[in-house]
């Protein structure tokens, strides 16, 4: 595959005002995915955003470039990932664009596109669209210019939807919930669709300012989801990222349950249902504990690279319907085109419900394995730190003395300057004691 240029495993994303994301670039972008879109037949793409304060100038930035491109646009405001994704389908747009950086501080912001079906765009229209964006940027005549709308029932719509995934002869009446937006784009929407399915909410991360945004809340720093089911003695806890595609939840008693375990509950309550359809995808990073009881239960397990677009391509490829990360990207095609955090929720307390069960209790039968990640920052000099030869070399070693007990996944992040390094072992003492040592390594030479 051509090596792309802007466009990584999850979009365009860096940090506001340099790199791609400034807007005399994010101008051009627009302009350019609207020339390759319009080639498509595309008349009209709909915007969406988190709450970064730099939302605005990127939003108006796209607005002019799809506009001199000929294309229409619908402005959805603040919006979740997921929401814009089915939006999309929902308004016969032929493409929905999402100005966000997911789980990054506000600082960063990031592009990513959507197709008419809600997933994300193909290799070959990003290829296409970087080969646009080398061309000069000219402008359609005055009387071909997009015209922009705001669509202002958007919340509404999706707040339906999600409902219309939990199953009608089910209520969360008498259940008090934990909902945690991280001041994030769910903000205005998690908390409706919770409470008008019957639930006590407690809001947390709820009151975005444009630079609050994943700042000690959400599924990236749990402790205050943990800190307020205990203080509020709730049944169980969600805690979304700032864009809403991701999940963690906390159970009555305050422990986390990440993707994996979601995954877990989800696939298994699908099994019984019979909506299974196959197995379960996740990735190189899903902790060895979910393949072992996903192995008793008689559920085919693979893994993708890390990065929820290649656990949808084997999802894909397979036929397969569930998948996803253990950072919270949760997939289940049955119910959504991408991976949906409200909707991966409601769908493990209808496990919760159903099986009469506590949420500590829903999760019997996945025991973790001992694992360890520790992010490296390095500096992009074009110089691969995890090709070094002192790299490959405690790999090497840590994988010849730990055999069978272990293994060791170190990988570039596809959105932020880290290294990550993954040791998952036997035993705790295990795990970090490689992962320590690999760490220091890496570091030394990045």
């Amino acid at each position: 595959m051509t090596k792309r240029k802007y466009f990584g495993t999850d979009g365009i994303r860096g940090k506001v005002g340099t790199s791609a994301i400034n807007p005399e670039f994010v101008t051009k972008l627009g302009y350019a995915a609207g020339k390759v879109l319009a080639g498509q037949g595309t008349n009209k793409v709909l915007i969406g955003k988190d709450t970064r304060i730099s939302g605005y100038m990127l939003e108006s930035a796209l607005e002019a470039g799809l506009s001199a491109a000929g294309i229409n646009i619908g402005l959805l405001g603040p919006m979740p990932t997921p929401a814009i994704a089915y939006l999309t389908k929902t308004f016969r747009s032929e493409a929905g664009i999402v100005i966000s950086a997911s789980h990054n501080p506000y600082y960063d912001n990031g592009i990513k596109f959507f197709s008419s079906t809600g997933h994300k765009l193909d290799d070959n229209i990003e290829l296409a669209i970087e080969a646009q964006l080398e061309q000069a940027m000219t402008c359609v005549e005055s009387d071909k210019l997009g015209k922009a709308s705001r669509i202002e029932d958007a919340a509404g719509r999706y707040i339906e939807y999600c409902k219309g995934t939990f199953p009608s002869d089910l209520s969360l009446k008498g259940l008090k919930i934990v909902v945690d937006c991280a001041h994030g784009a769910t903000y205005h929407i998690a908390p409706n669709v919770l409470s008008e399915l019957g639930a006590e909410v407690i809001e947390i991360g709820t009151s975005p300012n444009g630079t609050n945004i994943n700042h000690q809340v959400g599924a990236t720093s749990m402790r205050a989801a943990v800190e307020a089911v205990k203080e509020h003695n709730a049944d169980l806890g969600f805690a979304l990222d700032g864009d809403g595609d991701r999940i963690m939840m906390v159970d009555e008693k305050g422990a986390i349950l990440d993707g994996d375990q979601i995954i877990f509950i989800i696939a298994r309550e699908a099994m019984k249902n019979g909506e299974l359809k196959g197995g379960v995808v996740g990735t190189k990073m899903s902790n060895l504990g979910m393949e072992v009881a996903l192995e008793k239960l008689g559920i085919p397990f693979a893994r993708a690279d890390v990065g929820d677009r290649y656990v949808m391509e084997e999802l894909l490829r397979k036929g397969w319907r569930v998948g996803g990360e253990n950072s919270g990207h949760v997939l289940n095609l049955n119910y959504a085109p991408t991976g949906d955090g409200i909707v991966a929720g409601l769908q493990v307390i209808a496990a919760m419900l159903r099986s009469d069960m506590s949420m500590s209790s829903l999760n019997s039968g996945f025991e973790k394995f001992p694992q360890r990640l520790i992010n490296v920052k390095f500096e992009d000099t074009g110089i691969n730190p995890l090709e070094n030869d002192s790299v490959v070399a405690i790999v090497k070693e840590a994988e010849t003395e730990m055999g069978d007990a272990g293994r060791v996944l170190l990988r570039k992040s596809g959105t932020e300057p880290l290294i990550r390094v993954m040791v998952e072992a036997v035993d705790k003492a295990l795990s970090d004691f490689w992962a320590e040592k690999i760490a220091e390594v890496v570091k030394k030479s990045s």
